[in-house]
């Protein structure tokens, strides 16, 4: 990774935070982008510790023009782009006939469009440096999570995007990877959306029991440099995947029962 130019969307917090930190321990230059300037701010004091290279962007995935900036002030500030993270999103905790639409949108405006966008002005570069594009997905884009109709839509839209990207660049060295992280202790459940729009703002998972966003962020970095095509990083979450290949019904009434029994659960 040493002087490897890589941008980092949603490094603000969680995931995207830790990722940053590895990939700047790691001797990257490292574009973090967020639409906090202010926690950005602090991320950049923090890894100007051990790194000066880093560039800091303002950005709203969800808007093309934010999208296309990025990549601009990135090959403007580094002159190219070798790794592209795409791991800005949101998650949302409502069932589909209760949930206002605009809740879903919002899920396909961050999650789905913020990776095309960004990954579609990235890729000149990209091609050009035989380098990696990344998504951050999740086992809810193999399963249909209940109670995450949005979440999970996105997250299996990444993957076939992401997938077909993979294949018609066969043969041009693009490396694209797509890791799916277990429940992760991250903010992601705390901003999740409510039915309503407004942030859930208390997940109702115990987080000293789940991976570390530190752990997610290594494992992924690892990936990078072994240019893997996915990972899925928990035993739960390998063994859902396998099974659902050949006993889908049988594992929507585990998933239903799993989640079910979470704290306030919207369905019982």
């Amino acid at each position: 990774m040493k002087d490897k130019v890589v941008i980092v969307t949603g490094a603000s917090s969680g995931i995207g935070k830790a990722l940053a930190e590895e990939f700047s321990d790691r001797g990257a230059k490292v574009v973090i982008v967020a639409r906090s300037e202010e926690k950005l701010d602090q991320l950049k004091e923090i890894l100007k510790k051990k790194n000066l290279n880093v560039l800091i962007v303002k950005a709203d995935v969800s808007d093309e023009d934010d999208c296309e900036k990025i990549i601009s002030e990135t090959v403007k500030h580094f002159g190219t782009i070798d790794i592209l993270i795409n791991n800005a999103g949101i998650s949302m905790r409502a069932l589909f006939e209760d949930v206002d639409l605009n809740v879903i949108k919002r899920m396909m405006d961050v999650n789905f469009w913020g990776t095309v966008f960004c990954t579609k002005y990235a890729l000149p570069y990209l091609l050009k440096n035989k380098g990696s594009v990344v998504g951050i997905s999740s086992i809810a884009g193999y399963k249909g999570l209940p109670g995450r109709t949005g979440y999970s839509a996105s997250k299996f839209a990444i993957q076939g995007f992401l997938e077909t990207l993979r294949i018609e660049n066969l043969k041009k060295g693009l490396h694209v990877l797509i890791a799916c992280p277990g429940f992760t202790a991250s903010n992601i459940r705390n901003t999740a959306l409510a039915k309503d729009g407004s942030v859930q703002g208390e997940s109702p998972l115990d987080e000293a029991k789940l991976m570390t966003s530190e752990e997610v962020a290594r494992r992924i970095v690892n990936a990078v440099v072994k240019r893997r095509h996915r990972i899925i990083m928990t035993i739960q979450g390998k063994l859902m995947v396998f099974l659902n290949k050949f006993f889908p019904k049988m594992m929507d009434r585990m998933v239903y029962n799993y989640m079910s029994k979470e704290p306030d659960s919207p369905f019982k």
